[in-house]
């Protein structure tokens, strides 16, 4: 549940845009003690390697291809990054 103002509405499903679903993963994963340039390069970056096509992601179950695009988030939200072309390892 989200508190949209103090007068005590609630939303039990959120939309959000993918652009900033991506700016909360990289949040997440970076984790509160990173620091504040190291977040906005590593979310440029993010952003960049979206827009140039390099990964799709998945949102619980539905995959985006477009930041503009809008989810609809009720409770915890699933985001899974899948590259477009494999990569091979030497090992």
């Amino acid at each position: 549940m989200v508190v949209t103002t103090g007068c005590g509405a609630f939303a039990f499903a959120t939309p959000l845009r993918v652009d900033t679903l991506i700016g909360l993963a990289v949040d997440e994963v970076l984790g509160p003690r990173a620091p504040k340039d190291k977040r906005e390069r590593t979310l440029r970056s993010t952003l960049a390697g979206f827009r140039a096509g390099t990964f799709l992601i998945d949102v619980d179950g539905r995959f985006f291809e477009r930041l503009d695009e809008t989810v609809m988030c009720a409770g915890v939200a699933r985001l899974r990054f899948f590259l477009r072309h494999g990569v091979r390892t030497t090992t």
